[in-house]
């Protein structure tokens, strides 16, 4: 468990830092393993330590795993006014839309560009993408690219204004929706039973829209770490991340199990 002045920033140095273009638009991504492609999308506010000890973990069970930066720092903890700052410029940025009737984001066209780049890369039956909080339903969006097989959807927190609400557009809902259902997928999803960014009406839309392809799992807020960094203890202000900062990294911990059966998941579809 992470205690209170321990988080330390992460030099990234068992990853490469590539720079990637997709319709002319350049961003940073790190990469590292072997076997088939993962995209893991950082949450807010920034790949942090514990967005980068989830990549290692995905690395780890087998998986060549894609990193991209869309916000932050890369390798800062999450600290508190530092994190606002960063909320406060993704939810005027062009790229995304963090607010009810904004549709689905941009960025998500770029993120399909890079879930076929890393397919062509590594091979296999497809590619999984990993969303959490901000990007938690780019996760879903990214299914509109036909090499994405596996959809994991970790606490989306978009729409921030509307908690029963989906960050995506009415055509692109859509056609996710038929995509799903003619090639069988399924989504996996994660959230804390009290978390104030990811609630059960949130899951309800999802259930709404995707019906038993939605697997929406729900943990007990109490198993949240007590300590997580300045950021996810002053300002989200509730359990929140499942398998980043409110991790508890002990054998058996409800979190550990989420992160197991992500990677089972990731492992019966792309292996």
């Amino acid at each position: 468990m992470s205690a209170a002045g321990e988080h330390r920033d992460d030099a990234i140095t068992d990853f490469s830092r590539r720079l990637v273009e997709m319709d002319g638009k350049v961003k940073t991504v790190w990469v590292g393993g072997s076997g088939p492609a993962v995209v893991l999308m950082p949450e807010m506010p920034g790949i942090s330590p514990d967005v980068l000890r989830l990549a290692r973990w995905v690395r780890d069970a087998g998986f060549t795993v894609y990193v991209p930066s869309l916000f932050g720092t890369d390798g800062a903890v999450p600290m508190a006014e530092a994190g606002r700052e960063v909320v406060r410029r993704a939810c005027v940025s062009a790229e995304f839309r963090a607010f009810a009737g904004g549709g689905t984001s941009p960025v998500a066209v770029w993120l399909r560009g890079l879930a076929r780049l890393a397919h062509a890369e590594c091979g296999g039956p497809g590619v999984g993408a990993v969303g959490l909080c901000f990007t938690g339903n780019f996760a879903l969006t990214m299914a509109l690219e036909p090499a994405v097989i596996a959809p994991v959807v970790n606490h989306p927190s978009l729409p921030l204004d509307d908690p029963a609400g989906l960050e995506v557009s009415d055509d692109d809902a859509r056609a996710v929706r038929d995509r799903i259902a003619r090639d069988g997928l399924k989504v996996l999803a994660y959230r804390f039973d009290d978390d104030r960014w990811c609630t059960g009406r949130r899951f309800a839309a999802y259930r709404a829209l995707l019906g038993d392809a939605f697997d929406g799992r729900v943990l007990p807020g109490g198993s949240a770490n007590p300590a997580p960094p300045p950021f996810f203890r002053d300002v989200v202000g509730s359990p929140h991340s499942v398998v980043t900062a409110h991790l508890v990294d002990e054998d058996g911990h409800p979190t550990v199990k989420a992160r197991e059966e992500i990677l089972a998941f990731l492992a019966g579809r792309l292996t």
